[in-house]
């Protein structure tokens, strides 16, 4: 799931606080469960906005909407209408959910009412861990399901490096060496030989650089391609 943390109240006043009509958008999947975004604190942050108008002797109407998903047109297509009546939206969806708003709002801004902090799982209640970079080339099979892109400091894709002890990492004694984790894991699966294998230089090209990335579900494009060539006819 994406995790994110919600922004100070000011800094979403100081996107907002020129604007008459404000609507704040919750998303009700990942964020909703890392208590940052969903519908409920999209309802909390609508009334910290008008008090916060109140203070500052501001006229602004203030409303709030839930979707299941922002980054999917089927869940927000149904109240685009009534989105797009308003002056600015605070979405408080994940950077994804704030860029695919952006494209099909015309002249309404999208603005985000929270930051997105990264690929994690529910540790316990109320606590998160970052578990997966989304580096676009998994090698979960060669390290027994342990990302070292997103849990080694280093991101090294041979070690344990110098810097372990005790099965922490030399960056903080509150962080796992995730080289540990990942032969310890490779142990109990019988299949410690294979870290003997000297992993090459990472390859960095499906990551983050070089425009945004794109995956293209061929058989589905197959049958839209169809599909528009039949309704041509």
């Amino acid at each position: 799931m994406i995790v994110g943390s919600q922004k100070p109240i000011d800094e979403i006043w100081n996107m907002v606080k020129d604007k008459k009509k404000v609507l704040v958008f919750g998303c009700n999947t990942c964020v909703a469960i890392c208590h940052a975004g969903g519908e409920k604190e999209a309802e909390t942050i609508a009334s910290l906005l008008r008090m916060k108008a109140s203070q500052e002797g501001k006229q602004m109407e203030v409303s709030h909407l839930g979707v299941m998903r922002h980054c999917e047109p089927e869940y927000f297509d149904p109240v685009m209408n009534d989105v797009t009546k308003f002056d600015i939206v605070v979405s408080t969806a994940c950077g994804v959910g704030v860029n695919f708003l952006s494209d099909r709002t015309g002249t309404v801004p999208v603005v985000p009412g929270i930051n997105t902090s990264f690929y994690g799982a529910v540790e316990a209640p109320g606590k998160f861990k970052e578990l997966c970079a989304g580096c676009g080339d998994c090698i979960l099979h060669l390290t027994g399901g342990i990302c070292p892109i997103a849990r080694c400091a280093k991101t090294l894709m041979n070690g344990p490096c110098g810097g372990t002890n005790k099965g922490k990492c030399e960056v903080s004694n509150e962080i796992d060496c995730a080289w540990y984790l990942i032969v310890e894991r490779m142990t109990k699966l019988g299949q410690l030989d294979k870290l003997a294998q000297v992993q090459p230089p990472r390859n960095w090209a499906t990551s983050r650089d070089g425009g945004p990335r794109r995956i293209s579900l061929e058989h589905i494009a197959e049958y839209e391609a169809k599909e528009e060539a039949k309704a041509g006819k």
